[in-house]
Parts: structure tokens; sequence; C-alpha cells
């Protein structure tokens, strides 16, 4: 079965992410059987569902963390793909995957999105949350 989970869009966030995320026809998540795609704009990620091992809900942002393109963090290389400030949900992969960069280069040990129900996302990939 595949699910689809737009993003959540809200202002002033979506004045700074028109011109990357654009709306919800180049901004959501895919989750089937086997695999989680997300994309946002021109940037897309894709993994095993096997290969996620924990999804957790995060949130609130900061404006300047989550506004205009894809995120990656100096911190730890994970990926944020964001249209909100206000709640999303971070997957922590087993194994690294590409993402922000076309030759894969950079391998991103999560990814945070700001879907309309991160709840429901957790769910439909088998995780409960509080």
């Amino acid at each position: 079965m595949t699910q689809r989970f737009d993003f959540d869009f809200s202002r002033p966030v979506q004045r700074w992410n028109k011109l990357f995320a654009g709306n919800s026809q180049s901004a959501y998540v895919v989750v089937d059987d086997d695999a989680l795609t997300a994309h946002f704009g021109p940037w897309m990620l894709t993994t095993t569902r096997s290969n996620i091992v924990d999804a957790t809900i995060t949130g609130p942002y900061r404006l300047w963390r989550v506004a205009g393109p894809a995120r990656l963090s100096l911190a730890d290389r994970g990926l944020t793909f964001a249209t909100t400030t206000r709640t999303g949900l971070c997957l922590t992969f087993r194994s690294p995957v590409p993402g922000i960069d076309p030759l894969g280069i950079f391998r991103h040990p999560n990814l945070t999105v700001t879907v309309k129900d991160p709840r429901a996302l957790a769910t439909a990939l088998g995780f409960t949350e509080p």
C-alpha cells in the first residue's frame, strides 16, 4: 500500500520556500511496503523501510533553521526538509543515505521532514509516539 504525506506550509516560511520547495506538488513523502521517498523541490532522499530505526516528533523550530532550501547539519550531517516552524518528524537511519547532493557524496544519518501529520507518518512506518 502506498501512502503520501504532504508538507505543512506555513507563513512566513512559505515565502522563503517558494523558490526551493514549491508546493505540495514538489514537497511530499511517499511510503510504500518497501521504501520511503522524500521529495523537497529538486532534492530527493530514498531509503528502505528496514533502514529506518527511529521516528521522533520534533519542533518547534527557529525560522532561520528551516526557511529556504534543504538543510545539511554541520554537527551530524543530518538533512532537513522543512516548510514550517511548528513540528516535524526526525527519521534515524541504520546506514546513512545520500540526499542533498546529486553525486551522493554526503550521506545522512537522519532526515527531518515537516509533513502535515507527523504522527501519521510515524505510524505508517511502524513507530508509535506517546
